[in-house]
């Protein structure tokens, strides 16, 4: 792969974790709303669905990182 591919797949990954991380936060804040006003139950069971995002914006970051390593060779 040349390197102007690799930097297109380490582009796309960038933005995929940007949309990972986003939706995150938005679920985040929906947590913290519902916590604040005392609902705190439902706020865990909302904040619950931040970890698989989490765990697939690092794995995509492990990916562009290792695609950055390849493409310096």
């Amino acid at each position: 792969m040349d390197k102007p591919a690799f930097n297109d797949a380490v582009i796309a990954c960038l933005g995929e974790i940007h949309k990972q991380l986003s939706e995150a936060a938005q679920i985040a804040k929906a947590a913290e709303a519902c916590a604040l006003a005392g609902r705190v139950p439902e706020a865990i069971t909302i904040s619950m669905n931040i970890e698989q995002l989490i765990y697939e914006a690092g794995r995509l970051h492990d990916a562009a990182s290792l695609m950055h390593r390849l493409a310096q060779d």
